[in-house]
This record gives C-alpha cells, sequence and structure tokens, in this order.
C-alpha cells in the first residue's frame, strides 16, 4: 500500500504539541490534519496531539484495545486526555471503555456524522448513501479500493456497492483538487456524486468542549 509521506505519519502513529502541554488528545490519524489546523487556529499551544494509525479505520474491532493501550500510556504524563474518535463501529465497546478510564470521546457514530452535524446526519437519514471525507477522498485507493480487493477482483463491485445510489463528499476543505477526487471515486463506484462542505462540524465543538 502507498501513502503520500505526509499520511505516512498519520499511518503509524504521530504526535505534535507544545513542550509544556496540559491536554493530550487521542485520535484517529484520519483527523490528524484537520485537529491540527483546529490547534494553529485557536492558539491551543498547551494541546498534545497523537495519533493511532488510520488504517483502523478498516478494522473496528481493534480500535477500543488500541485507545485503552494509548490511554495507559501516557496516563503516566498527567495529561488531562481527550479521545478523538467517535464510536466508529465498536459497538459501544470503546464509549465503556472511556468511561471505565475516566476519559471523554466524541459522540456520535462516526466521523461522518459528527463532520455533518449529529442533529443534521440523523435528520438525513441516508440509508443508500456511501460517505467519503477529505481523508478518504486522499486515500480513496488504499483505504477502499484496495482493501475490498476491487483493484484485484473488480466483478465484485456490485455485491459491495449495488445497493447504494449515491457518493457524498463531505468536505472538510475548499479544494477543488479533492473534489475532483471524490468525484472519480463516485464514477468508479458508479454512484451519483454530492459534495456537501462541512468544516470541521461537530469535531470543532466537541474539541472546543474538551479543551
Amino acid at each position: 500500500m502507498h501513502l503520500p509521506a505526509d499520511d505516512i505519519l498519520r499511518d503509524t502513529g504521530y504526535v505534535a504539541g507544545s513542550a509544556q502541554p496540559s491536554v493530550l488528545v487521542i485520535a484517529c490519524g484520519a483527523l490528524a490534519r484537520e485537529i491540527l489546523a483546529l490547534i494553529a487556529v485557536n492558539g491551543w499551544s498547551h494541546v498534545r496531539l497523537t495519533c493511532l494509525p488510520a488504517i483502523l479505520h478498516n478494522h473496528p474491532n481493534k480500535i477500543t484495545q488500541a485507545v485503552e493501550d494509548a490511554v495507559q500510556t501516557h496516563a503516566r504524563d498527567g495529561l488531562e486526555i481527550f479521545v478523538a474518535y467517535a464510536d466508529c463501529g465498536t459497538g459501544g465497546d470503546l464509549a465503556k471503555a472511556c468511561a471505565r478510564m475516566g476519559v471523554k470521546m466524541i459522540a456520535g457514530p462516526h466521523c461522518y456524522a459528527f463532520f455533518d452535524g449529529l442533529t443534521a446526519f440523523a435528520a438525513r437519514d441516508e440509508v443508500t448513501s456511501f460517505y467519503l471525507t477529505d481523508f478518504l477522498a486522499r486515500q480513496f485507493d488504499a483505504f477502499v479500493w484496495q482493501p475490498l480487493g476491487l483493484d484485484r477482483h473488480p466483478q465484485l463491485l456490485d455485491m459491495y456497492f449495488g445497493n447504494y445510489e449515491k457518493l457524498v463528499y463531505l468536505a472538510q476543505s475548499e479544494d477543488a483538487a479533492l473534489t475532483a477526487q471524490a468525484q472519480a471515486a463516485a464514477a468508479r463506484l458508479g454512484l451519483a456524486f454530492e459534495r456537501r462542505f462541512t468544516g470541521y462540524g461537530d469535531l470543532s465543538r466537541a474539541l472546543e468542549a474538551a479543551i
């Protein structure tokens, strides 16, 4: 799997922040770019960010243990910890683990919901939509096409996506190149395309409340 240089950091674990932080954000690597932008624009010099491998996005059964391990590793640092994950397919296990460890996390089922806004996302009830974020538009081959085996077995396309009607690109940024990549992904999947600019949505509000 080939990843651009800036995403190799996120996929292997990335740490950033001040020399004397008071808050540690443990995040999904797929959110690194957005969280770093929020740290910079808000001047949160007291915040340290550490990211778990973004590929856990494809293995939700491994997320809870990875977060628990990260919290335990950093507990000795004496920082207030916030977990920048929603449920993300853990079936409530991550929320239970965070409650047990006494740390807060992002509300909602997944990143699509908190980028779009939890209330708005639930009201849309788009059961036949497939979603991309900026990260997934950028990493469509590495996180969607290849893991599903569509590069090797294109005949599986209808089995995976036959019940979808459109691809919704939840855009965090105004980036024409990323929009073109998302639109190309929709064409490859044989789906209608919709771009919806969300900015950072509830991610921004969750971080502001936590730190």
